[in-house]
């Protein structure tokens, strides 16, 4: 029988796990095309409007989406698109997943375990997403429980105007915006730079309170006086305390549903 052709998205941040899945990956469906290889969450969810794959192999904890939200958004972008989740060893969600019936990796990744996974996924491919998978994430949500040995949230940012140095309570930020390889904190006060990437940034900031609506913009939840969509999918958020408006990029949008 003929190997089965097919496109594929797949998204782990850390670099040495993701090489080592794309090389399994190879060996076991070596008509598999990878379209993508993400980083975090939000190159993921992009990846997947803009190349609506066969098949995306999520890591569960990303720095900002999720591998839950990226699954969950991308059900309007690349509705035909079949999930695998990809995780540490994280109880909860694999309790969630063995209940559901849902496809999962464990890290690191057997090749005896992606060899069926493959098979169950080329014997699925063109059905669209499964209602389980629908209905697992709608109760999941971002609910996911912080890793042991991930950092607090930050509580304050140490940001520079000029020749001063300002310390900035992380809650009263409305949005960050991405600067070369440093990022712009704005509040109802004005603008500061910190010497850090917007995707560093996003590791540290509570998830809860803070999502990505951009490539290069992560906005604050409550600093958002209102979200209207425009005929081609994007969006435009208003904010409380300032008079400029953020661009949600199309994918991203679906991040607001659930909500």
């Amino acid at each position: 029988m003929a190997e089965t052709v097919a496109t594929c998205v797949v998204a782990e941040d850390e670099p040495l796990l993701r090489e080592a899945l794309v090389a399994e990956l190879t060996r076991a469906w070596p008509t598999l095309r990878i379209v993508a290889e993400c980083e975090d969450g939000a190159d993921a969810l992009e990846a997947l409007a803009e190349h609506r794959p066969d098949v995306a192999f999520l890591d569960i904890r990303m720095p900002g989406l999720t591998g839950l939200e990226v699954a969950q958004a991308a059900a309007e972008s690349s509705p035909r698109t079949q999930i695998v989740f990809v995780t540490a060893y994280d109880q909860y969600a694999i309790d969630a997943f063995e209940r559901g019936a849902i496809d999962y990796l464990l890290k690191p990744v057997a090749g005896d375990r992606l060899a069926a996974t493959v098979r169950r996924v080329q014997s699925r491919l063109g059905d669209g997403r499964d209602e389980a998978l629908s209905a697992l994430l709608a109760q999941l949500g971002t609910a996911l429980p912080r890793a042991a040995s991930a950092p607090e949230p930050l509580t304050w940012l140490t940001a520079g105007t000029g020749r001063e140095t300002r310390l900035i309570l992380v809650d009263e930020v409305a949005y960050f915006r991405a600067d070369h390889k440093y990022t712009t904190v704005v509040t109802a006060d004005g603008e500061a730079l910190l010497r850090t990437s917007i995707r560093d940034l996003l590791a540290r900031l509570d998830p809860q309170a803070f999502k990505q609506i951009h490539r290069s913009t992560i906005v604050n939840l409550r600093a958002i006086a209102g979200i209207t969509r425009d005929d081609t999918g994007r969006g435009t958020v208003r904010l409380r305390g300032r008079p400029e408006t953020l661009t949600v990029s199309a994918p991203f949008m679906a991040l607001f549903r659930h909500m």
